[in-house]
């Protein structure tokens, strides 16, 4: 908001504040995970999880309408004294939340180094077998799949479609009202679901929908297809996040989840090599290799790990 309501906003500054924001926000991510974990019986976690992603849903529906448009309306600086304001309501939100942990895991283990607790996270992920396959498919998804529908959607939005902001707007929340409408079941029903077959069979569809839509050039089957697509990442998102939280001990949760935020950076190694790609190859090829890449990496780790993914009586497919 300062730079740009003091005329100082250049490429160079607002990279270097988008890497700081960018070493924030898994912190932020992991907590909200965790404090779902911490406070919800296993019974209500699935359904927990998709109250939690509904709110998340509403609020990037509500930015990507408004935002854009305000942009347009009254100028960058303006539209970040909301944006500003709105994270300012947050802080003051976060004070209550509680310190007093719900569940009793007995004495607090002793203080280890960052590092020491990196690697122990690590060792217990692979040691584990259904937690190590969520966390790969989590690095999966990032790379591959998130790309089309995040930053280049920007591209698609002026260079295939010749969209302006509010364009761009309503292709992001096509995308977010279609993981809304999935948050929402989820929040409802998602008691009835086996979390790794359904995280398994919505990965598949999703990458299906990206491929699809790597070959749209038309704005409103694009809209309607990356609706379907944001529906299939909530399907597939959300029991992945139950998954890891459930079968996790309690005692290395909070390292395992921050483990699986670091499979958020397999989203900058897809974008990066995404650019050169979308350049020579161009959008639709580009996204028909990453959702061709994704799909058989996917069907691979439902392979090998088919006995913890896949078995009804798997406990990462445990409906209670």
């Amino acid at each position: 908001m300062a730079m740009f309501m003091s005329g100082l906003a250049a490429p160079v500054p607002i990279f270097l504040l988008a890497t700081v924001m960018g070493l924030v926000r898994p912190s932020d991510v992991t907590m909200r995970n965790l404090l779902v974990g911490e406070t919800m019986p296993a019974p209500l976690l699935m359904r927990a999880m998709g109250v939690s992603r509904t709110t998340a849903d509403m609020a990037r529906i509500a930015g990507a309408l408004t935002g854009a448009g305000l942009v347009a309306l009254l100028g960058a600086g303006l539209a970040y004294v909301g944006v500003c304001t709105v994270y300012a309501l947050s802080l003051l939100l976060t004070l209550n939340v509680g310190l007093k942990r719900v569940r009793v895991l007995g004495p607090p283990p002793a203080a280890v180094s960052a590092l020491q607790a990196l690697r122990e996270g690590f060792a217990y992920i692979w040691s584990t077998p259904d937690v190590r396959a969520a966390t790969l498919l989590a690095f999966l998804m990032n790379f591959t799949a998130y790309p089309i529908v995040s930053s280049l959607m920007a591209y698609v939005a002026k260079e295939i479609y010749g969209l302006d902001q509010t364009g761009l707007g309503w292709l992001v929340a096509s995308f977010s009202g279609g993981a809304l409408l999935g948050s929402i079941l989820l929040s409802t029903h998602g008691a009835r679901i086996r979390p790794a077959r359904t995280m398994i069979a919505c990965a598949f569809a999703w990458f299906a929908l990206n491929f699809a839509f790597s070959w749209i050039g038309s704005p409103r089957l694009g809209e309607a297809v990356l609706f379907a697509a944001g529906f299939a990442q909530s399907f597939c998102m959300v029991p992945m996040a139950v998954i890891l939280l459930r079968t996790a001990d309690p005692a290395f949760r909070g390292r395992v989840m921050g483990v699986r935020m670091l499979a958020v950076y397999g989203l900058p190694l897809g974008l990066l090599l995404s650019g050169p790609l979308v350049e020579n190859l161009g959008f639709a090829v580009t996204g028909s290799l990453y959702s061709l890449v994704g799909i058989g990496f996917t069907a691979a780790i439902a392979l090998r790990w088919r006995t913890h993914l896949w078995h009804p009586g798997a406990p990462a497919n445990d409906r209670t």
